[in-house]
C-alpha cells in the first residue's frame, strides 16, 4: 500500500460508514463547534487540543478544501494548519487563525506544551506530485515551536523524513519526548516512535515496533502507566506494544480486541485511562486497570471524522474534539466526566 491509496482509504473509511453531519446531538447542548470554516475551503478536519499555562485551551487542525489538499489556484499553498482558543473551557471559541502554511499540503497537526513552556506541534506534509499517477509525494514529519504562547512560531523543522505521525508529543518523567510515528513499507506497515532527551533540538533515529505479522497503518499513540512501562496503541486491528525502557525496544504486538483508527490517551485525574478513536464512528474505550482490560465500545458521536483528541477540564470532567469528515466537514467538541461506572455526558 502506498501513501497515496493509504490515504484514499484514510478518507473512505468515515464517509463509507456516515454522512458527515447526520448526527443527533443537539449543537450547542450536546456538542458546540470548534470550527466550521477557516477560510481554507470551509474542510476541517485532525484536531488536537492542550491545555496553555495561562489556563487556556489550545486547538489545532488541518484547513483546506478536502480531504487531501494540494496547491492549486484558490489555495497555492495547499492545505494549512490552523487553530483556535478557549478561555472557557471549550464552551466558545476564538476565530481561526493560521499556524503554519508551508508550499505543500501540512496536514495532521498536534499540539503539546512542555514544562519547560515551548510549544510544539508536530505534523506530517504532503507534496504535489507530477502526473496523476503520482498526485502527492509524503515529505515526513515536521515540528514547529513556540515560547511565547503561540504568538510567533520557528521555522519548520523535519525530524523523520520517512515516517509520519499523528498523535502528541509526549513528555516522559527525566525529560525524554517521545512522539508516535508510523512507516509504510512496499509488503508491510508498522508502528514506531521517535525519542529525544535534549527537550526536541535532536531526535534519536526511529525505534520501530513489531507489527507481529500484521499490517498496522499505526498511526500510533503512547502513554506511560503507572508501574513506568509505555503501552502503544497502533490503527487497523488496533494492536497494542509494551516498552519498559522508556521507548528503547518494544513487545512484538498483539491485538487489543478491538477495531480503530487513530488513537489517542487521556488519563483523567482519577487515573482512568480513556482510549478514544475512529471506528464505529467516533467512539472510545476506557481501562479501570491500566490498559490490562478495557470497557465495551461507547459512542462518541454518529459523524465518522473522528482523530479525537481530549484534555482534562478544571472540574475534572474531560473535553473530547473532533471532526465530522466530507464537504464542510467541522471540528466539534462535547464535554463527559469518566467515573469507574462509566462515561457521563455533560451539556455546555
Amino acid at each position: 500500500m502506498t501513501l497515496r491509496t493509504f490515504l484514499l482509504a484514510w478518507a473512505a473509511v468515515p464517509l463509507a460508514c456516515v454522512a458527515a453531519k447526520a448526527a443527533s446531538l443537539e449543537r450547542g447542548k450536546d456538542f458546540v463547534y470548534v470550527c466550521e470554516d477557516a477560510g481554507a475551503g470551509a474542510y476541517e478536519a485532525f484536531p488536537d487540543v492542550c491545555r496553555l499555562s495561562d489556563g487556556r485551551l489550545l486547538a489545532v487542525f488541518y484547513a483546506g478544501y478536502g480531504h487531501v489538499s494540494l496547491p492549486n489556484e484558490k489555495l497555492p499553498r495547499g492545505g494549512r494548519i490552523a487553530y483556535c482558543t478557549s478561555a472557557d473551557e471549550g464552551r466558545t471559541w476564538t476565530k481561526a487563525q493560521t499556524l503554519y502554511d508551508g508550499p505543500d499540503d501540512d496536514r495532521d497537526p498536534s499540539i503539546v506544551q512542555l514544562s519547560t513552556g515551548r510549544l510544539v506541534c508536530n505534523f506530517f506534509s504532503l507534496r504535489k506530485g507530477a502526473d496523476a499517477k503520482q498526485r502527492w509525494i509524503g515529505l515526513g514529519t515536521w515540528i514547529v515551536t513556540s515560547d511565547d504562547l503561540g504568538a510567533s512560531w520557528s521555522p519548520p523543522r523535519q525530524i523523520y523524513p520517512d515516517y509520519y505521525c499523528s498523535a502528541p508529543i509526549r513528555e516522559l518523567p527525566g525529560g525524554r519526548l517521545i512522539v508516535g510515528l508510523y512507516r509504510e513499507l512496499p509488503t508491510t506497515s508498522h508502528g514506531a516512535v521517535g525519542l529525544s532527551d535534549d527537550g526536541g533540538r535532536s531526535w534519536q533515529a526511529p525505534v520501530d515496533i513489531p507489527n507481529g505479522g500484521y499490517r498496522l497503518d499505526a498511526e500510533t499513540d503512547v502513554i506511560l502507566l503507572a508501574d513506568g512501562s509505555l503501552y502503544a496503541a497502533q490503527r487497523a486491528e488496533m494492536c497494542f506494544s509494551i516498552s519498559r525502557d522508556q521507548g528503547k525496544t518494544w513487545s512484538v504486538s498483539k491485538p487489543i480486541g478491538f477495531a480503530g483508527h487513530c488513537p489517542y490517551f487521556l488519563r483523567t485525574r482519577d487515573g482512568i485511562i480513556l482510549l478514544a478513536h475512529r471506528v464505529p464512528a467516533t467512539s472510545l474505550h476506557y481501562s479501570l486497570d491500566e490498559c490490562k482490560t478495557w470497557s465495551a465500545n461507547v459512542v462518541v458521536d454518529s459523524v465518522g471524522g473522528a482523530y479525537p483528541s481530549m484534555v482534562n477540564l478544571k472540574d475534572g470532567s474531560v473535553l473530547i474534539v473532533y471532526y465530522e469528515e466530507g464537504e464542510g466537514s467541522s471540528i466539534r467538541a462535547r464535554r463527559f466526566r469518566a467515573t469507574r461506572a462509566g462515561i457521563e455526558w455533560l451539556t455546555f
